[in-house]
């Protein structure tokens, strides 16, 4: 065995990030991880942990603990695409926890993700609008 291995060279710490996104854009969990390495951030992508709650064989309440205590961990929590209502829920967990958070348009592949401001959002049918988290609490 050597003293060379790569990892030893590696020891910088980065911030760790929780990837929030809709179940619609599962497909693109793989490009959301990396255009967020890309960032020199660490991904946590609860599609890529859990898949789609593990394919309903636990309670999805299991999976919904699960990614909380993510947030709960993690330094930042970036919003990608849509708002979901389970993006809502995290995001309004985010900001009780004073974690920075951040939000990002989805394209077709990581080059085409670009940040995006509150005002310009999109929301599914229903999912109440960001701001109305300060006013509400």
């Amino acid at each position: 065995m050597t003293d060379e291995h790569p990892a030893r060279k590696l020891l910088d710490r980065w911030p760790v990030v929780f990837t929030a996104h809709s179940a619609h854009t599962a497909f693109m969990k793989h490009h959301i991880c990396r255009f967020v390495l890309e960032q020199d951030r660490v991904p946590i992508n609860p599609f890529m942990s859990f898949e789609y709650f593990l394919l309903d064989t636990v309670p999805r309440d299991v999976v919904r603990r699960a990614n909380n205590s993510y947030i709960h961990i993690v330094d930042e929590v970036w919003t990608f695409g849509v708002v979901a209502d389970g993006v809502f829920e995290e995001i309004r967990l985010a900001k009780k926890l004073g974690k920075r958070i951040r939000h990002f348009s989805l394209g077709k592949t990581s080059a085409s993700i670009k940040e995006v401001r509150v005002g310009e959002l999109e929301y599914e049918e229903n999912v109440p609008r960001i701001e109305s988290i300060e006013s509400s609490e």
